[in-house]
């Protein structure tokens, strides 16, 4: 059971949360830096300055003892019975003994249990009762009512021990707590509505060692009170030229980031008129350097964005792919500071752009905002947004509708750039999204058309260099890929069937890791050039049979991969027809 002493020896649930506010910006330090007693006067919350003189003096202070003063044999008591030798009397020294002892760990620690929630809960109510009654009543003078606002802030802080018991969040949000601590959002004092975002913050961060019954309660009976509504509100109201109002900010996009954990809070998130249009707002605020809040927005926006279709239309009609465009334009040629919050607040832009080119609509608008231009530029020019690039458009070119993208792409001399990539050594992912780039362009482009006979020429050409790198990337992944292939096989000896299928998606995973989806692009691509050019296939079966291979490794990978789709999911069927076409060419 947690002690009263161990309460404020262990750090906070918000400093052990997975972003950290900067150092320079610790809400503890920041929020009230000094408040308005009853009597006008201003109390610093901060420690008291260190007086030089007390750091410098190692000798004793104060003036000197008197001469006929003895500690050890002078008496304990006086004639009366009421000093003791320290000059106290008997019931200040019983006082000073009992607290004492709380320091030592003597007294019994306080019980987080029902009863307590309740006792806290009545007080919680009370000090919100009473702040409110003394607001309206002393509307025009705030000594009448800053005290009990001291009070209210006290209360809210206390609640931060609930986030150590979340076996009692059930118990709080039956209580209606919940719906209190909420309304401190439209609080009139601006401070107020943070300590409650700060506390909403802790309780639903994931460091929080809650089930997820738990979890799901406290969030629901959240939302059920318009947290999100008011979360937005808040945004709209701080003002970030304050320090206070910017942890505030800070502290709503924490909680932004807990909900959103689960797709169905994000999709709701991003469907409030006011979050998607103040996130879009804010990445695109001037910022030199880019600060921690900007970094945050664009990192939740991206969060969004991943968790829902919804949201990912929604922000393409807010004009989303031209602003994300014209901010990463900036980084065609220049880098961002490494390890920097503008790094990751670059790397969160590219996040939100994949995403976006991913539906139908976001291609569109990708290739009319010259999209592949700046990703074309990037590829020759850029560093940091090399790889970049490279991913947004293996994305912008793939599915079903990629077919426009690919098209331009090719407008803009864009072969020569990826086949160039493709020829030197590159990472994993790098060649991976070449790959898909490939088999994009051979899937998508039309029969005949001078698009993808210019897309052919370029694996023929040169002797068949192309088709000699494949060949050779083939095996090196299918080199990766053997030995895990059997080592799960003898892992599979071992399961019953059940088991096997509970099995399956892990082993599917360490397959993948190995770099089977790699390979899988590979002898598509193989499959693609077997099917279009007699000379490409007579260079794939001389390649395959140095190592006394032929085309039944392809068709293999093929099989495997048509079996493993349904059609009831989307662009699957398209695909399944696809490959078992390519199949009858093998």
């Amino acid at each position: 059971m947690t002690s009263v002493d161990e309460l404020f020896k262990k750090p906070s649930s918000a400093a052990s949360a997975k972003r950290k506010l900067d150092a320079t910006k610790d809400p503890n330090e920041l929020y009230k830096a000094a408040k308005l007693e009853a009597d006008g006067d201003v109390k610093s919350k901060g420690k008291a300055p260190m007086v030089e003189d007390e750091m410098e003096d190692d000798g004793e202070a104060g003036p000197e003892l008197p001469p006929d003063f003895d500690t050890e044999d002078g008496p304990d008591e006086d004639e009366e019975g009421r000093f003791f030798g320290g000059g106290m009397d008997r019931q200040t020294a019983q006082a000073m003994h009992y607290i004492d002892q709380q320091e030592e760990g003597q007294t019994a620690p306080e019980k987080f249990d029902t009863a307590w929630l309740r006792r806290f809960a009545l007080n919680f109510e009370k000090k919100i009762s009473k702040n409110a009654e003394l607001r309206g009543k002393f509307e025009n003078d705030p000594q009448k009512f800053m005290a009990s606002e001291a009070d209210l802030d006290t209360e809210i802080k206390e609640l931060s021990i609930l986030s150590e018991h979340s076996e009692l969040y059930t118990e709080f949000a039956k209580m209606g707590c919940v719906g209190s601590l909420v309304s401190l959002l439209s609080h009139e004092n601006a401070d107020i509505a943070i300590d409650a975002i700060q506390i909403i913050n802790e309780l639903t961060d994931e460091d929080v060692e809650a089930e997820q019954e738990q979890w799901d309660t406290l969030v629901n009976a959240l939302l059920d009170v318009d947290l999100i509504e008011l979360l937005a509100q808040n945004l709209s109201r701080l003002d970030e030229a304050s320090e206070t109002d910017r942890t505030g900010v800070y502290y709503v996009l924490g909680v932004l980031e807990n909900l959103a954990s689960q797709t169905s809070h994000a999709e709701k998130i991003g469907q409030d008129k006011n979050l998607l249009p103040w996130l879009l707002t804010r990445i695109q605020q001037k910022e030199r350097p880019v600060s921690q809040n900007q970094q945050y927005a664009a990192e939740i926006l991206a969060i969004l964005l991943q968790s829902s279709p919804k949201n990912r239309n929604t922000f393409i009609g807010l004009e989303g792919v031209d602003v994300l465009l014209q901010l990463l334009s900036q980084y065609r040629k220049r880098d961002p500071e490494k390890d920097s919050d503008e790094e990751e607040y670059v790397e969160n832009l590219f996040d939100c752009l994949v995403c976006v080119v991913d539906e139908v609509s976001g291609k569109e608008k990708f290739v009319e905002a010259e999209g592949i231009e700046l990703a074309q530029i990037m590829l020759k020019e850029g560093k940091f947004s090399k790889p970049r690039a490279l991913r947004t458009l293996d994305h912008a070119l793939g599915g079903l509708e990629g077919g426009l993208a690919c098209e331009r792409l090719i407008e803009l001399a864009g072969l020569r750039t990826v086949f160039g990539m493709f020829m030197k050594k590159q990472e994993n992912q790098t060649t991976e999204h070449l790959l898909g780039i490939f088999a994009s362009l051979l899937r998508l482009l039309p029969g005949g058309s001078a698009p993808r006979i210019r897309t052919l020429a370029k694996f023929m050409e040169k002797d068949y260099e192309k088709i000699e790198k494949l060949v050779k990337l083939r095996r090196d992944y299918a080199s990766r890929v053997f030995p895990i292939e059997q080592a799960i096989g003898k892992e599979r000896k071992e399961y019953t069937p059940e088991e096997q299928e509970i099995m399956a998606p892990e082993w599917l995973s360490r397959r993948f890791d190995a770099g089977l989806f790699s390979l899988q692009l590979i002898d598509v691509i193989l499959a693609w050039l077997v099917a279009e050019d007699d000379g490409a296939k007579k260079k794939i079966i001389a390649l395959l049979a140095d190592r006394d291979e032929d085309l039944s490794l392809v068709q293999g990978t093929l099989k495997e991969q048509i079996e493993g789709l349904t059609e009831e999911e989307d662009g699957q069927k398209d695909h399944k027809e696809m490959l078992e076409t390519l199949l009858q060419f093998l």
